[in-house]
């Protein structure tokens, strides 16, 4: 007979049930904690931690911070009648001030299509943010404008540092929450930190900036002061100042490299854990003992393209997931082009509702870091079976165009299913060379005889140079629509065949990419225009909406200031506008401004054709009226859900019924929202990213004497109390200050050297002046003044860049028409360089472990040690004892 152990917080159930029955044992939580697991102290303080919160919240007084949110019905009921306003908080990172975008009432008021704005704490009332709220209109005497300075430490707020008053509310109810797992770290014990005889009482500090402090009770708060820990929210009542929560897990020592990336996806919500053995056995096996053949019955089902089409690929160099090739001939003699795009067929290998399509759907990307990457799909698809590599028969999907040699005019298109061997694996810049005839080798051609090596040499260069011609035209066509060319700042991770990083560096613009560009966005309209037209209500397809114009105001002012006049009513007109804003002196200006004309932008969404109109199927951007992703399955699973629908289509056209269903409008918008969101976490993660290897690299040196810390900036907005600027060299944007805390002023000798100074300042749209006993400075819109880079370090939060003027003259002469990278450069080989050194280190204490199983060699996603066994190690470390755990953390590094 076995034995049944009931837990329970129930002490009346405890004494009515413990000894009722033999074998049946009826204890409470602490009993069996110190009964059966008294060596799991991680448990006891996790009990400990949630029993003081409870205590505590029994406890505490009953006199109200905030007020009472209102019931439910009542919430509905004012939202219908207009008295209230439904939206998402958002709290700004910078600023002790919150608004509310209100979707779909802007049209019907005016005054609320910049939204609500929420001013402090009391106003918030308890409201994190991500929560769904219901906020109600304060009256007009009481409305304030946005803050205007660059930090509130540095202003204090005033209406001279305010925008013009726009409508103010304050959170009434909360629809929603959205909490999540957070990272803090403890603040130093003083006398303030309440204490009971087992747990301390600590007001933790969240790395997310616009997060409340957390209260928590723990035993570890001495020992982890240094440490970066994740909490959980657990309530927040009307009578506490801050929420309640607990702690989850330790995450390392604040400031290691491991440490801040694993803050980066748990603050993201971006979990990526190994892929597990059920879904790896889903896999097919592909190694030198077995190697992997493909299906006689699949090719004879497939239109074989190997020996008849040239199929090539053009990526970054060292790309591993490669999800398309391109193919280009003449047929008909000459008097028509084929042109092809062959997709990576990743859903042959990936059925819908399999585990690894499940786990797929949950990451829905894959996720690049500056050093690194995490894989949608395990690695024996990602970089290998599915990836279309050079001299390897593949499956595909291909789209091909049947186009009239001369006008390049669409005679036909054919979509299906295909086999191809891709002939040439080329990288941007070697395929830039061929097209410009430079000397260039293709490894493909390097064994061969010079006569034969010549004619497959021609043959590629005139493939590449066909394309290039289709590609200018279909260009030109999405210019005549509007298509706007825009521009980012784009860092890239440069990997080598062990994945370890060799570059970190920006994408230097080639005509090359344009060329893969539009072939792609070309396959990406024609299969939505195919599956919008065979599913019009359950089609995957991405829309672009036109910005509000009210968003084009610092660009229409900032052009303005450079005598430009920049005409934001259509794309094609703000197109043209940003074509003619050229200033022959400085190349930078017109890039400026295309920087500004992005950040403008609203977000391109996934979305089901069931759930709007087809006038809102339009994608602003690109100028075209359907579009979808379908050229990237590897690595984006909103492509994996397009070539089901794509196939169903297919099916559909043959007469054919695969007896599948497809998914509902209802569900396929709910899977576009869930893929929009993660889209968004892995935008922001690889931003976060950047920004650590940037602070990496200045962190180590001193800001007075390395020249590395010196460099050119270009004003790109002007603020209340300073200015903010954009650096080429490393692709850095921030805020350069003219005013410090104690009222003194950047005030710029005769030779342009700055120094702080007692004086006053007077701020402009386009320009901003200080005043001091030296005399007035001035600093106007796109002015290149010289900055000094320094880090500016906390225990609780991200390091970030402090940049400070020390002229206001151009650094070095700089000339700004041609923007170099070489202190990037030098910032990334230095990076690098201490990888590099860091991964030897760990090589050789790998050599003294045992080595990996092929299973481990065949689907790691990183090199080792990686983040996924730091996260099960620390997952483990959880449950130990404090000191257990430091002794297995010196044995294991």
């Amino acid at each position: 007979m076995m034995d049944v152990v009931m837990i329970t917080e129930d002490q009346d159930a405890v004494a009515q049930f413990s000894s009722l029955n033999a074998g049946v044992y009826v204890i409470s939580v602490q009993d069996f904690l110190q009964n059966f697991w008294p060596e799991l102290q991680a448990a006891h303080e996790l009990y400990s931690s949630i029993s003081q919160a409870l205590q505590e919240k029994e406890s505490e007084s009953s006199q109200k911070e905030y007020t009472e949110h209102l019931p439910a019905e009542i919430l509905e009921a004012g939202i219908k009648s207009g008295r209230y306003i439904k939206g998402t908080l958002n709290i700004n990172k910078h600023h002790d001030e919150a608004s509310i975008m209100t979707e779909g009432l802007s049209n019907k008021n005016n005054d609320l299509s910049w939204g609500v704005l929420v001013c402090g704490n009391k106003n918030r009332n308890r409201a994190v943010h991500g929560d769904t709220v219901v906020v109600e209109l304060l009256p007009k005497s009481e409305w304030r404008g946005k803050v205007t300075a660059l930090s509130e430490e540095e202003e204090k707020s005033g209406e001279e540092n305010e925008s013009k008053p726009m409508p103010t509310g304050r959170v009434v109810g909360i629809l929603q929450r959205n909490w999540r797992d957070y990272v803090v770290t403890f603040p130093p014990r003083d006398a303030t930190q309440s204490q009971s005889r087992n747990s301390q009482r600590i007001l933790a500090i969240p790395w997310d900036r616009r997060i409340p402090k957390i209260r928590i009770s723990t035993q570890q708060a001495d020992a982890l002061q240094d440490h970066r820990v994740v909490v959980r929210i657990d309530s927040w009542e009307s009578t506490s100042l801050y929420p309640n929560g607990h702690s989850v897990r330790v995450l390392g020592r604040a400031g290691e490299l491991e440490t801040e990336v694993q803050t980066i996806l748990i603050e993201n919500c971006i979990h990526v854990p190994p892929f597990s053995d059920a879904q790896l056995r889903e896999m097919p096996v592909n190694s030198p003992e077995k190697p992997w053949r493909m299906d006689p019955v699949q090719v004879a089902e497939r239109r074989d393209l190997r020996e008849t089409h040239l199929v090539f690929s053009i990526d970054p160099r060292g790309c591993e997931d490669v999800d398309d090739t391109l193919s280009v001939r003449s047929i008909d003699g000459g008097k028509l082009l084929e042109l092809g795009v062959h997709i990576a067929d990743v859903t042959h290998f990936v059925t819908e509702g399999s585990l690894t399509d499940l786990e797929a759907r949950m990451r829905s990307t894959t996720y690049y870091l500056a050093d690194r990457r995490y894989d949608m799909l395990p690695a024996v698809l990602s970089a290998d079976l599915c990836s279309l590599l050079g001299g390897v028969d593949r499956y595909a999907m291909s789209v091909m165009w049947e186009l009239d040699a001369q006008t390049l005019a669409v005679n036909k298109v054919w979509y299906g299913r295909t086999v191809i061997r891709s002939s040439y694996q080329l990288h941007y810049e070697l395929a830039q060379a061929l097209l410009n005839g430079e000397p260039a080798e293709v490894p493909e051609l390097a064994q061969l005889e010079p006569e034969e090596k010549d004619a497959k040499l021609a043959e590629l260069t005139q493939a590449l140079e066909t394309l290039t011609h289709v590609a200018r035209h279909l260009r030109a066509q999405r210019d005549r629509g509007g298509a706007l060319e825009l521009e980012g700042v784009e860092v890239r991770a440069q990997l080598d065949e062990q994945r370890n990083i060799t570059a970190l560096v920006p994408r230097q613009p080639l005509e090359v990419h344009e060329t893969v560009a539009e072939c792609m966005i070309y396959a990406n309209h024609w299969v939505a225009r195919k599956i919008q037209e065979t599913f019009p209500h359950q089609a995957l397809l991405r829309r672009h909406p036109p910005p509000r114009q009210e968003f084009f105001s610092q660009l229409v002012e900032s052009g303005k200031a450079v005598g430009f006049t920049i005409d934001t009513r259509t794309n094609k007109a703000l197109a043209d506008s940003l074509d003619r804003a050229v200033d022959p002196q400085d190349q930078l200006v017109n890039k400026m401004l295309r920087m500004m004309a992005t950040t403008a932008m609203s977000q391109a969404l996934y979305f089901s054709t069931g759930l709007e109109s087809q006038d809102q199927y339009y994608h602003y951007g690109l100028a075209l009226d359907r579009y979808t992703h379908f050229t990237s399955p590897i690595r984006r699973y909103a492509d994996m859900v397009v070539h089901r629908l794509l196939t169903a289509a297919l099916d559909v056209e043959r007469g054919t019924d695969s007896g599948k269903s497809l998914a509902s409008n209802k569900e396929l918008e709910e899977l576009a929202q869930h893929i929009n969101n993660k889209n968004r976490a892995a935008q922001r993660a690889q931003k976060l990213s950047t920004v650590l290897f940037q602070c990496l690299y200045f962190k180590e040196r001193d800001p007075q004497t390395d020249q590395q810390c010196v460099a050119d900036a270009v004003v790109y907005s002007i603020r209340n109390n300073g200015l903010l600027v954009f650096i080429p060299e490393y692709g850095v944007k921030g805020p350069v200050y003219l005013k410090n805390r104690e009222g003194q002023v950047v005030s710029a000798g005769q030779d342009g050297s700055c120094e702080w100074q007692s004086g006053s300042l007077r701020h402009h749209s386009d320009h901003i002046s200080t005043t001091s006993s030296c005399g007035t400075s001035t600093f106007r819109l796109f002015d290149h003044i010289t900055v000094r880079i320094s880090v500016r370090s906390t225990s609780s939060h991200a390091d970030s860049l402090n940049l400070e003027v020390i002229s206001n003259k151009p650094h070095r002469s700089a000339e700004p028409q041609q923007p170099h990278s070489q202190g990037r450069s030098q910032l990334v080989q230095e990076v690098v360089r201490l990888a590099e050194e860091a991964h030897q280190q760990a090589q050789e204490k790998a050599a003294r472990r045992p080595k990996l199983s092929r299973e481990e060699r065949e689907f790691s996603q990183s090199k080792t040690p990686n983040l996924y066994s730091l996260l099960e190690e620390v997952r483990e470390l959880a449950l130990m004892d404090l000191d257990m755990a430091a002794q297995v953390c010196v044995t294991s590094a």
